[in-house]
């Protein structure tokens, strides 16, 4: 098992140039678009994928599986992902790797100013096409549930990835948080109360954000935290 340097970043975290660019490239095509007044067709097809034919008000599935994917959206909740942060950060910091841990916070922190900044200024209204079964209270886009809970969860692997210097255990954490990251977007399509492309554009976002700030953390604790 290879062994980078302290305050390098594994390899499967390491930051790439390509995939950061093109999700800023399809956050800023779609922010534009939308500020701009202008929607996507695609957008009510998808939302009415995920609903009974001829009848909007009524999602698929049974109602435990309704109150499943509730269950799901709630990980992307400012409550939840407060917890999920604050585990953590409290790890790391008790692990030695205090730069790591203030880092993090910073950055999920930041990460929610952002998101309700963008949110004002965009001011998407929710699909109305469909009876929404969880409450909301911003506007649409981007999907406050998408981008933080990318921002956050990626974020997170990063820094485990950098404590721990291992490839493997850094793959590992990476493809949990993309797990969780696309059951929690595609909740918020199912409940109804996100376009398509309020997720993807909070998708888009929460990669280039965690990507910035797996970069910066990593360099930035490399200094001081343990090796």
């Amino acid at each position: 098992m290879s062994r980078p340097v302290p305050g390098q970043i594994p390899s499967p975290l390491r930051p790439r140039l390509v995939v950061p660019v093109l999700a800023g490239l399809v956050f800023v095509a779609l922010a534009g678009f939308i500020a701009s007044g202008h929607s996507f067709a695609f957008d009510r097809s998808l939302i009415l994928l995920f609903r009974e034919p001829g009848n909007p008000a009524q999602p698929l599935g049974p109602a435990w599986f309704q109150e499943a994917v509730r269950d799901m959206t709630a990980f992307g909740s400012f409550v939840g992902l407060f917890f999920i942060t604050t585990a953590a950060a409290l790890a790391l910091w008790l692990c030695g790797y205090r730069r790591l841990a203030a880092g993090l916070v910073l950055s999920v922190l930041t990460a929610l100013l952002v998101s309700n900044g963008l949110k004002i200024a965009i001011g998407r209204e929710r699909p109305d096409i469909v009876a929404h079964t969880a409450l909301t209270f911003t506007a649409s886009f981007p999907s406050g549930h998408a981008f933080l809970s990318a921002a956050t969860m990626l974020s997170i692997a990063g820094c485990v990835g950098i404590a721990s210097r291992r490839d493997d255990i850094a793959l590992l954490c990476l493809v949990l948080a993309w797990v969780m990251i696309l059951l929690i977007g595609l909740s918020r399509i199912y409940l109804g109360v996100h376009w398509p492309t309020d997720v993807l554009g909070g998708w888009s976002l929460g990669v280039v954000w965690s990507s910035v700030a797996t970069a910066w953390v990593g360099r930035w604790a490399a200094a001081s935290d343990p090796g």
